[in-house]
């Protein structure tokens, strides 16, 4: 009969999405790192000095991983590509102060955006290392299809 209380301890992953140089152990970080036993504001000041050079409030998606003896490393990744959209396409903010796409893509279109910025998007996002291995014309199509279901228009 098996034991049921030899549980191997194991890495575990948080996923947060923190403003480039904004992070302070208040919630979300702070609860989501206190309950695997991490300091938050130790977090806090690594992550925001590896993001100083980010224009602040960028938002940033990070995987933090937490060792079974509370030591952690973390990864940041490169924004998502619908914030660089609405970004290129200088939308107008919505009601709640956030800009947004279109509320029927393909009848409406909310903004546009060039060739040029779509290929500096790919560019951004061909400099992440899971996204290294893809061609930056495979990169650009995925930006143009991403726009386009955003309901923002791609010009020459």
């Amino acid at each position: 009969m098996a034991s049921r209380g030899a549980a191997i301890a194991r890495d575990q992953i948080v996923k947060l999405i923190v403003g480039a140089g904004q992070a302070n152990p208040s919630p979300p970080i702070g609860p989501a790192l206190g309950s695997k036993g991490v300091k938050s504001i130790d977090f806090c000041k690594e992550f925001n000095a590896r993001t100083a050079h980010i224009t602040p409030g960028t938002p940033m998606p990070t995987r933090v991983t937490v060792r079974p003896d509370r030591t952690f490393h973390f990864d940041i990744r490169t924004p998502q590509t619908s914030w660089l959209l609405r970004n290129a396409a200088d939308l107008p903010a919505g009601k709640k102060g956030k800009k947004k796409g279109a509320s029927r893509p393909g009848h409406e279109i909310v903004g546009t955006v060039s060739l040029k910025h779509v290929y500096e998007i790919a560019k951004i996002k061909q400099s992440e290392l899971r996204l290294s291995g893809l061609s930056l014309e495979g990169l650009c199509k995925s930006v143009i299809f991403q726009a386009r279901s955003m309901g923002v228009a791609v010009v020459p």
